[in-house]
């Protein structure tokens, strides 16, 4: 079997419960690789700031853990917590994805330094799943989750001119299941875009994406992919299951991602990455 020298984890769907945890039994598992020299890397959609408390809560600021951000497109030393890697979005091809985007019934967020813009605060109400009645307001999730202060703006090309790691867009599961072809069409040269949830469909600067970027931090630190144990669940998260040494889906993932991974463990709800870590890992539990 391949040694593993590092873990990567996905957040939502992978490493927090559906209670948006990490449970107790994953927490030991993740904080007891680290002191048996094993990297662990959270590696999410969210911003920076919405993934900080978790690197916190796993101790990854002691053991010089890294956080990738946006899909990719920031990376941040939890030891220092330096930037050491970005890529944004170009203010030409930002203003063509925002202008494009008036076309869609989505909601737009963008998120720079403490804002999280949108177009209406009080227009987040959506379904987060398919045939769902059941309605949440997807803007105050994100805005509390990444501690940031949501600012209303009429035009959102006026932010083309800002650094913009990530756009992200919400609508009802079945609207993005029909218009996300439509959606990147004109912007599939120049920018990758991603499901991450049914209800969440991102943008990204062309060549960014999870294992890319986590291939970059690897390298740096002489570590390689090939001995890397990943966890996900989510489309974006399939490059980094299918390049990793060990890719894991969680038993809640996308087909996709259970077909590609190399192998299976437990939903988030049932401690899926500490059973997956004992298996593969168990002599440090020793």
């Amino acid at each position: 079997m391949k040694k593993i020298d590092t873990i990567v984890c996905d957040i939502d769907g992978t490493l927090l419960t559906e209670d948006r945890i990490i449970s107790e039994k994953t927490k030991e598992a993740l904080i007891k690789a680290q002191e048996n020299g094993i990297k662990v890397i959270l590696a999410s959609g969210r911003p920076t700031t919405g993934m900080a408390h978790l690197a916190e809560d796993l101790e990854m600021n002691k053991h010089h853990g890294f956080l990738i951000s946006f899909n990719g497109a920031c990376v941040t030393d939890c030891e220092t917590n330096e930037v050491i890697y970005e890529q944004t979005i170009s203010e030409e091809m930002a203003f063509k994805l925002f202008d494009h985007l008036k076309d869609f019934d989505v909601i737009t967020m963008v998120t720079h330094e403490d804002k999280m813009y949108v177009n209406d605060v009080y227009g987040g109400m959506i379904p987060l799943y398919h045939n769902s009645d059941k309605l949440e307001n997807i803007i105050e999730y994100e805005a509390r989750g990444g501690d940031f202060l949501l600012t209303e703006i009429a035009d959102m090309t006026q932010l083309a001119g800002l650094p913009i790691h990530k756009v992200l867009i919400a609508a009802k599961p079945e609207y993005l299941d029909e218009h996300h072809h439509a959606l990147q069409k004109p912007v599939s040269e120049h920018l990758t875009s991603a499901f991450s949830a049914p209800f969440y469909y991102e943008f990204t600067d062309k060549g960014i994406d999870k294992a890319a970027t986590l291939d970059r931090v690897l390298s740096s630190l002489g570590h390689s992919l090939e001995n890397v144990l990943a966890f996900g669940d989510g489309h974006n998260d399939l490059s980094l299951i299918q390049q990793a040494g060990i890719g894991c889906a969680m038993g809640n993932a996308v087909s996709e991602v259970l077909e590609a991974a190399d192998t299976i463990t437990l939903t988030n709800n049932e401690d899926g990455i500490a059973e997956k870590i004992y298996e593969l890992i168990p002599n440090i539990f020793i």
